[in-house]
């Protein structure tokens, strides 16, 4: 039992080493690029969270009909809300997930980086 959990617990190491190979431990990878990693991740971090919001922003306006519905059909209601206004929710739920989903996301993070990349050379 304990020989199972230690396995777990290298192969949990190899994975956070970004490695599957049992002969190199994450000991020997250095600890600079762990730093530099998460420094990148962290303005990536950053830009997804803001796209993501960009997203949600776009969809709500492009769903502004079907908000409007659901909030007509949800004002003065409490609990019942839940079956009296199940068509309104599933029609602005459909909608939202047109534009918020991840092909969307994908599409707006190449646009993203296309744009960066046309600053960057526009800099030099």
């Amino acid at each position: 039992m304990a020989e199972q959990q230690e396995k777990r617990r290298e192969e949990k190491r190899r994975k956070a080493a970004g490695t599957n190979n049992p002969y190199i431990s994450q000991q020997k990878i250095p600890a600079m690029g762990y730093m530099q990693e998460a420094r990148e991740n962290h303005v990536k971090k950053k830009v997804e969270e803001a796209l993501r919001s960009k997203m949600k922003q776009k969809a709500l306006k492009e769903c502004d009909e079907y908000t409007s519905k659901y909030a007509q059909c949800a004002a003065g209601k409490t609990l019942s809300i839940v079956w009296q206004c199940r068509k309104q929710a599933k029609e602005l739920n459909d909608c939202l997930h047109q534009f918020t989903n991840d092909a969307v996301l994908e599409e707006m993070k190449k646009e993203y980086m296309l744009q960066e990349n046309h600053r960057g050379s526009a800099r030099v």
